[in-house]
């Protein structure tokens, strides 16, 4: 078999050649693969052959509730393999929410990331005190601490196959804090205690083939405990009165952490990304 030239039931075919993004070479095993990072807008052309191509579509994620607020859901994630021809795609990748900085209010949804004909939806913004309820994406952003106590708040919810639902109890007491956004493979975490008023957790993120995790939930801000970041880029919520959510991490689809009690702003969201890659070798 000739370098570049795969056999398919007796005949010949060239291997996909394409351009765009950050280029690289990996070598998988005895498999040599190109890759195509995208972390800002940009065409992907695959200039000749066809075949398998293995590909990442991850969303923007939501920015963190301002005031005891909820953690931004995560930026929708797709992943797989799909074929291509000689064309051109336009790759649009999606900028994280903005994190509340109006006292008692959500964060801001993320924005959508589109490539090779797939959409990821943006992350759900985490709920802010008195505008509590997370917000729908990709992931759903966790939902704030209600200012009257009320155990149960609605969480965003995320988007079938893209993500998961933010979560919905914060924490109660004088402390209480947000609940954690989702993240691709978990559901945000509600509160836990009373007095402690702990910030529930971001969802987990997603393992890709490349061994990095994306699309982690923000964790919950709180006066106590704030919640953690979900792996996979999602940021922590703070503990600290009028301390604000920690951002989440760019090029990841991370939610933004919640923002603590007393006026604390909530984290700004990651943005998305998109990686292709097909074997040359």
């Amino acid at each position: 078999m000739a370098e570049g030239i795969i056999t398919r039931r007796g005949s010949p075919i060239p291997w996909i050649e394409a351009t765009g993004g950050t280029e690289s070479i990996v070598a998988i095993g005895n498999e040599a693969y190109r890759v195509h990072t995208f972390t800002s807008t940009g065409t992907f052309e695959v200039l000749s052959g066809r075949g398998e191509v293995e590909y990442l579509v991850v969303a923007g994620g939501g920015g963190g509730g301002n005031t005891r607020g909820g953690g931004g859901g995560a930026g929708g994630m797709l992943s797989g393999t799909t074929q291509l021809t000689p064309q051109s795609f336009s790759i649009v990748v999606g900028g994280g929410g903005a994190g509340a900085v109006t006292n008692f209010t959500a964060g801001a949804t993320g924005d959508n990331t589109s490539a090779i004909g797939l959409t990821a939806f943006g992350g759900g913004g985490g709920g802010g005190r008195d505008d509590d309820a997370g917000r729908n994406g990709g992931s759903g952003g966790g939902s704030g601490a209600n200012n009257d106590g009320v155990a149960s708040q609605p969480g965003g919810t995320g988007v079938a196959s893209q993500g998961n639902n933010g979560g919905t109890t914060p924490s109660t007491g004088s402390n209480r804090g947000g609940s954690g956004g989702g993240g691709k493979s978990a559901v945000g975490a509600n509160g836990v205690g009373s007095s402690s008023g702990a910030g529930g957790a971001g969802g987990a993120g997603d393992q890709w083939l490349d061994g990095n995790y994306y699309a982690g939930g923000g964790g919950g801000g709180s006066l106590s405990t704030g919640g953690a970041g979900g792996i996979g880029g999602g940021g922590a919520g703070a503990s600290t009165s009028g301390a604000a959510g920690t951002a989440a991490t760019t090029n990841t689809g991370g939610g933004g952490g919640g923002g603590a009690a007393s006026g604390g702003n909530g984290g700004n969201g990651g943005s998305g990304i998109v990686i292709v890659r097909y074997r040359i070798g």
